[in-house]
């Protein structure tokens, strides 16, 4: 496989320059639309803030106290983190076979492809393909968006699969084709065309913008992330978050600074209590939430069942046995499957065809899917008594079970016994000499 070198830097972020992008100049419309972005780098790659923010649009709810939920505050809540680490863990630890349509229902596998080796061995030059479908699953749940880079050589044959920082990674439109512009893995500037990225997005009303599920349900996310933050609080001491009012009585704005800050320390000294000591004409109103407030958080679990209906995942995934028993935690696993991973796994297979994949290749039947079997493995005799229900008798000849066993073939092994009552004369049609007399 031939990829591109790695550049070792001492910073972490090179220098930008404009010699080091190496893709086609901007089209005709992509400059109609960076003249009418301003003087900002529209791509994001200079400064993300500018687009960020639109991608979360929404993101602050109507009550101004709750905070403000973003990808990076949402994921510091057990239960989001958990979400998004079970499903990008789960889809990245199973196989994704490639396979070709033989017929309406047969499929084989392909394994000469340059897919199957990076989205299974190693995906970029020192970079194992379970880490790279990890990062690209995981940035996918939590942001609604993920990106990789996966350019061709001359002959048309993938050479790497990039994983992108989404927040790294700008998108630019003209008509109908889209444009990516980003910073790869050995630190260059690139611009390339869609069919030279992949592209999940999720809960996209036009295609192609994606959107998180803790964006679209901002609002409850951002009160568990509330009932958290002053959970931590309490832990911590500081259980008072207040506005303090003050008699401007002071001779001058040094004098007001100084004793705002004295009563500021106060409040958020551990020692304390909190039971600040303020002045006679000082006045404190508390505006963090009550017990009351944080009883009715507790009550509501926001911070586990709502943020795992978001994404699908059952509660026996998250570690919530409390009421579960062994049969129904059997029956969340394979509704775990059907429910959580069939849903985010399809999203994934689908979009990876259209980047990974040619146009002529998808037209000729080949497909990705992940799988499943290595997560739903069922014990040995489990497996072996279904195996022989299904084809009515003994499957493995004598040869195949003693290669199971480390063990020699043996002389005419390679016969599969048939059952009892399924024994077949295989020299029906020839008469014997004792039937013709």
């Amino acid at each position: 496989m031939i990829g591109l070198p790695f550049l070792t830097r001492g910073r972490s972020r090179p220098e930008l320059r404009q010699d080091q992008r190496r893709e086609p100049p901007v089209t005709a419309g992509m400059a109609s639309a960076m003249a009418s972005a301003g003087p900002v780098d529209p791509s994001g790659t200079r400064d993300p803030s500018p687009w960020f923010g639109d991608l979360w649009a929404g993101g602050q709810s109507r009550v101004r106290s709750l905070p403000v939920v973003t990808p990076l505050v949402a994921q510091r809540h057990a239960t989001v983190f958990a979400c998004c680490n079970v499903i990008a863990g789960d889809l990245a630890k199973v196989p994704l076979r490639l396979y070709q349509r033989m017929g309406p229902s047969r499929a084989e596998p392909v394994v000469e492809h340059a897919a199957t080796y990076l989205l299974n061995t190693e995906s970029a030059p020192g970079v194992a393909a379970r880490v790279a479908r990890f990062a690209l699953v995981y940035a996918f749940a939590l942001r609604g968006r993920a990106y990789a880079y996966a350019p061709r050589d001359g002959a048309g044959e993938l050479t790497l699969l990039d994983v992108i920082r989404p927040d790294l990674c700008g998108e630019l439109r003209d008509g109908r084709a889209r444009f990516y512009a980003f910073e790869d893995g050995a630190g260059i500037q690139r611009r390339a065309p869609s069919r030279a990225m992949v592209h999940l997005r999720y809960m996209a009303e036009d295609g192609w913008t994606g959107r998180s599920p803790l964006q679209v349900a901002a609002e409850s996310v951002g009160l568990a992330l509330a009932g958290q933050e002053a959970a931590a609080r309490a832990a911590s001491g500081v259980q008072m978050r207040a506005v303090l009012k003050m008699e401007d009585v002071y001779e001058d704005d040094e004098a007001w600074h100084r004793n705002a800050r004295r009563v500021r320390n106060a409040l958020i000294d551990p020692e304390a209590n909190g039971i600040p000591i303020i002045g006679a004409t000082d006045d404190i109103k508390s505006l963090d939430l009550s017990a009351a407030d944080q009883q009715l958080l507790e009550s509501r679990k926001f911070d586990r069942e709502q943020i795992a209906a978001i994404y699908r995942v059952p509660p026996s995934k998250l570690q919530m046995l409390e009421h579960g028993v062994k049969a129904n935690g059997q029956q969340q696993a394979i509704d775990y499957k059907t429910d959580c991973l069939l849903h985010w796994g399809g999203f994934v297979e689908a979009q990876l065809a259209l980047g990974v994949l040619t146009e002529a290749e998808r037209r000729a039947g080949l497909f990705f899917r992940h799988d499943y079997d290595a997560l739903m493995q069922a014990t040995t005799k489990e497996r072996y008594d279904a195996l022989k229900a299904a084809v009515g008798g003994p499957f493995l000849t004598a040869n195949e079970a003693r290669a199971e066993d480390g063990r020699a073939p043996v002389d005419g092994g390679d016969r599969l016994n048939p059952a009892a009552n399924m024994t077949r004369k295989e020299d029906a049609g020839a008469e014997t000499e004792e039937d013709k007399d």
